[in-house]
């Protein structure tokens, strides 16, 4: 009996999950999902990922440096260099290096990175400075003195080519504001309000100051003519891109891959410190609680100082101590002759002026007897005391 009921049991449940399976099969609607995972790790440790690879579809050889070191093995004839980072620890030695090799035939693309100061006539950009154009803030400066009312995109930045009708646009930060004081540029791109990009012979090369690089990351690259602009400056060029200069140290690397182990080696360094520390050998007897008396300390303070600094300092300090309580008590001591302070002193001490002739006798050079030192010690005590 047990073993049919077992039997209906398994059929049963073969039969729903038929019916179960049956109505999935007719019911559900397959289809695709495309789940977005952001920006690749390569797209974000590099911003100008999709300009490299814009180049390279154009048929151009394409590095990214991290150091201007590449300028030992660049060429100049035949390559472009792009400085696209930030330059603010640069030397006037790698300005030289960097200007020496575009005087060389080399094509060299910066960004202006600070504003010029006309108090100081410099900006601080050392790059900048070199080739003479200066950098201000397009609200600074004086409006045109008459705009094109038909502008369609006062915003973007028109460049214009030789053979072509109407112009490139591309969108440069319009905030910023590039000038040729000596008017050395021999072209320039402008916006309705501000130029953007200034370009001048130099040697046998050529410099590109622009306003900013951000049309080259992604997604502004895809915007307007800004990718059109990258391939034109660069053309029958290898190209060079420089623009992430800051490393980081080896610890924020260790840190940055392995901060277990570096929380284990501080935990075996704090255990090591520890045990070492620890005390080794039986505790330290207490200090007995007798004590020297103060006589004692006394007596021991002074045979130091006899022994270091001889007789004459501790008579010398008596003396003075002796005529600074004489001061107190008679205005203008000091002033007196010697035979009148010894009278003084003897007046205020109800002493013999022998008694204080020969307390206070001038120190000679010779060394006393102990016990003349003592008496004379005693005499001078003495008189001290009674003032």
């Amino acid at each position: 009996m047990k073993r049919y009921l077992w039997g209906g049991l398994a059929l049963l449940l073969i039969l729903v999950l038929g019916a179960a399976g049956y109505s999935l099969y007719h019911h559900a609607t397959p289809y695709q999902e495309l789940v977005d995972h952001g920006p690749s790790p390569e797209a974000r440790a590099n911003p100008y990922l999709a300009a490299e690879m814009f180049l390279r579809e154009r048929g151009l050889k394409v590095d990214h440096a991290n150091s201007l070191e590449v300028l030992a093995s660049l060429k100049p004839v035949g390559n472009s260099l792009l400085l696209l980072g930030e330059r603010s620890n640069m030397s006037p030695r790698q300005v030289d290096q960097v200007l020496d090799w575009a005087r060389a035939g080399g094509r060299l693309i910066f960004v202006a990175e600070a504003l010029w100061d006309e108090d100081t006539e410099q900006s601080g950009d050392l790059l900048l400075d070199r080739v003479q154009i200066h950098q201000q803030l397009s609200e600074d400066q004086e409006p045109p003195v008459q705009q094109d009312a038909d502008e369609a995109f006062p915003k973007l930045t028109k460049i214009y080519l030789e053979d072509e009708q109407a112009p490139a646009y591309v969108g440069f930060d319009t905030a910023f504001d590039l000038s040729d004081p000596d008017n050395l540029a021999q072209s320039w791109a402008n916006s309705a309000t501000a130029t953007h990009m200034v370009q001048l012979d130099y040697g046998q090369g050529s410099v590109t100051v622009l306003t900013d690089a951000d049309i080259w990351k992604t997604p502004s690259i895809g915007l307007y003519d800004n990718a059109w602009l990258l391939w034109y400056l660069n053309t029958d060029t290898a190209v060079t891109l420089l623009f992430n200069t800051d490393h980081p140290s080896l610890w924020q690397l260790l840190w940055r891959y392995f901060p277990q182990a570096l929380v284990a080696l501080a935990l075996l360094i704090g255990l090591w410190l520890w045990q070492a520390g620890s005390r080794q050998g039986p505790l330290q007897a207490p200090a007995p609680k007798a004590r020297r008396q103060l006589r004692e300390h006394l007596r021991a303070s002074a045979d130091f100082l006899l022994r270091h600094g001889g007789q004459a300092p501790l008579l010398q300090a008596l003396h003075l101590d002796i005529r600074r309580r004489a001061r107190r008590r008679h205005p203008g001591f000091e002033q007196l002759p010697t035979e009148a302070q010894w009278e003084v002193l003897a007046l205020l001490s109800r002493q013999p002026v022998s008694t204080v002739q020969q307390a206070l006798q001038p120190l000679s050079g010779q060394r006393l007897s102990s016990a003349d030192f003592s008496h004379q010690v005693a005499h001078l005590q003495t008189l001290r005391n009674a003032l």
